[in-house]
């Protein structure tokens, strides 16, 4: 009998966290460091927002309050490492104000709202798309939402897993497998993620895959190869 989508998806997270270690993702020392950090990361490498991370707690202004009493020039500067400093300054401003204004967040604490409304909301703010919004709600707000990323995307293209190529769809996929088929965990849903960042970086290459060292290659989960 053929495995479900669903227990194939589970199948690769044991091999993977093997492989690679639990890995303690999102990096970020605050729920509002991690808020930041998910979106500054739009089209940039994490090296380029550690950059700007880094720039923001030297000035002081890694924090909610401290961040909008920000001259819009001086956010600009901070955070110019990441690439479209000006947009994202745009975005950053935006999405400050709606969970302060609106949700009364203090930067600090959780936010007690409807999982789906909340990402509605999200999602309605200019700059904001899925990998982003389900970033912050499940990094920032520990909520069970699963992030797909291009790695996801392109590790699914060489599987033998038939699921179409549009983000809800491979979202919908991945968590139903975590809640039928793994523990249902916020702590898996995070990680999942995060070891198929690391699937994608090491081995699953856009060009160059590393097919041949790849743990699930290795484990007869996934059939290509390239030497």
């Amino acid at each position: 009998m053929k495995k479900s989508p669903e227990k194939r998806i589970a199948a690769l997270y044991p091999v993977l966290r093997d492989h690679f270690g639990f890995q303690h993702w999102w990096p970020g020392e605050t729920r509002f460091e991690i808020v930041v950090g998910a979106l500054l990361t739009q089209n940039c490498a994490w090296s380029n927002v550690e950059k700007a991370i880094a720039n923001l707690k030297a000035a002081e202004a890694l924090s909610l309050a401290a961040m909008r009493e920000l001259p819009r020039e001086r956010l600009e500067s901070l955070i110019r490492p990441t690439g479209y400093f000006r947009q994202k300054a745009d975005r950053l401003t935006r999405l400050l104000a709606f969970l302060a204004d609106d949700l009364g967040w203090n930067g600090v604490s959780p936010l007690k709202r409807d999982t789906g409304k909340f990402r509605r909301e999200l999602l309605a703010l200019s700059g904001i798309g899925p990998e982003t919004a389900d970033s912050i709600l499940c990094y920032g707000f520990g909520r069970k939402v699963f992030v797909v990323d291009a790695y996801t995307k392109r590790m699914l293209s060489r599987l033998p897993i038939a699921v179409a190529d549009d983000y809800e769809t491979i979202r919908a996929l991945f968590e139903r497998a975590i809640c039928r088929e793994l523990d249902g965990s916020l702590k898996a849903f995070k990680d999942l993620h995060a070891q198929i960042v690391m699937l994608g970086k090491h081995y699953c290459r856009k060009s160059t895959p590393r097919c041949e060292a790849c743990p699930l290659f290795r484990a007869r989960l996934c059939r290509r190869r390239r030497v």
